[in-house]
């Protein structure tokens, strides 16, 4: 093989995504996961995730969701397959509230991006989320956010279109193969795996929940792993109410705990999707699922009193990973040990809709030098006294 340009460790949505892009700007580009993407061993899977366009984690982050709808859209183009659907996103809050979605003031966050960056709106009162959503049991204190181009990605397509455009472009992917070690040579980078290694100029490691095996002891701690568990319900009420169109993708910040979810996506067979975070126990990327949120008394707390229709009998259940960080940002910056080696960790339970345009962001970076996005919010020295 001749000396790569780039290696990419780990091809979940980060690493999916630039792969893509860098074999599209017209590197020489080898991928390597140590399982057959898309799968279910790490946080990149549960067939759907929420987008939206104003970011109620950050300000910073609304050019990267409005980057992305669009580089989906172009991946949709080329590969005939959907990646994007939109349904209109609600998010549901109140002065009461005692839960809050990644950061605090999510809601108010959310607002403020939306007016900065012209993204279009509806604030809505209790009345209103009535009335457009009456599936919805809300207090009477309750106030919504409705975002009519938020939706929901397909997990798995929008990762193997983006993988198979990598091999159109060139790019060689190797799965199955677990790196073992990254280290410098000279002015190069290699990368040991079980079968072998391999030598180029880069290396971007987007090892998701494996993030502290890869970064020195002083880093590693800024990366906790918490597994979460998503569950498919039955549907007491008529499929109509919860198909797209009828059902927006929700979060709801509400006493103790806050929900997510989405339509009926597919079909009354498929149920609808609905989730809680927890992080009362770390664990790491190699532990065996445990700790999973008991489906019935989710059910019971948390959905029962709150959204009409939903039956409290589980279709099924996955979990999956976070990895968070202490600010729930991402990091994206260069290994604190290894100047041309990018350490990218767009975790803490809401990057999969920022991946796509992180992915082109990483490829402009080698590429050209610099991103057309800025990446500085992302660095590690926010966390260094």
């Amino acid at each position: 093989m001749r000396e790569l340009d780039t290696i990419v460790v780990g091809l979940g949505a980060t690493g999916s995504a630039a792969i893509f892009q860098l074999a599209k700007a017209g590197s020489l580009v080898l991928g390597i996961d140590r399982f057959s993407p898309p799968h279910d061993r790490g946080s990149s899977h549960g067939d759907t995730r929420i987008t939206r366009l104003a970011i109620g984690e950050g300000h910073h982050l609304t050019p990267f969701a409005c980057r992305s709808h669009e580089i989906w859209r172009e991946i949709e183009r080329e590969t005939g397959k959907t990646l994007l659907t939109v349904t209109g996103g609600l998010i549901v809050s109140s002065p009461l509230t005692t839960a809050h979605t990644h950061v605090p003031q999510f809601f108010e966050n959310t607002l403020a991006a939306a007016e900065a960056d012209g993204v279009p709106h509806e604030l809505l009162d209790a009345a209103g989320i009535r009335r457009r959503f009456p599936q919805f049991r809300v207090a009477d204190n309750d106030r919504g956010y409705y975002e009519p181009d938020a939706g929901f990605l397909r997990v798995d397509p929008c990762i193997r279109g983006q993988l198979q455009l990598a091999r159109q472009f060139g790019a060689v992917i190797i799965t199955s193969e677990k790196v073992i070690a990254v280290v410098p040579s000279g002015d190069r980078v290699v990368v040991e795996t079980d079968r072998t290694a391999y030598r180029a100029r880069h290396a971007i490691l987007s090892v998701g929940a494996w993030a502290p095996d890869f970064v020195d002891a002083n880093t590693a701690p800024l990366f906790r792993v918490f597994r979460q568990a998503v569950h498919w319900f039955d549907l007491d009420g008529p499929i109509a109410d919860f198909e797209p169109g009828r059902f927006p993708v929700f979060i709801w910040e509400g006493a103790g705990k806050a929900i997510y979810g989405f339509p009926a996506v597919d079909g009354a067979r498929g149920g609808i999707k609905i989730a809680t975070e927890r992080y009362d126990a770390t664990t790491t990327a190699d532990s065996p699922a445990s700790n999973a949120e008991d489906a019935a008394e989710m059910h019971r707390a948390l959905i029962a009193g709150n959204i009409s229709g939903v039956g409290a009998r589980c279709l099924r259940s996955e979990t999956c990973l976070y990895t968070v960080t202490p600010d729930a940002g991402f990091v994206i910056d260069r290994h604190p040990e290894m100047e041309n080696v990018i350490f990218v960790s767009a975790c803490s339970g809401h990057a999969f809709k920022h991946s796509a345009a992180i992915g082109e962001a990483l490829a402009q970076w080698l590429v050209e030098g610099k991103s057309r996005l800025d990446l500085n919010p992302f660095r590690l020295a926010r966390f260094r006294p």
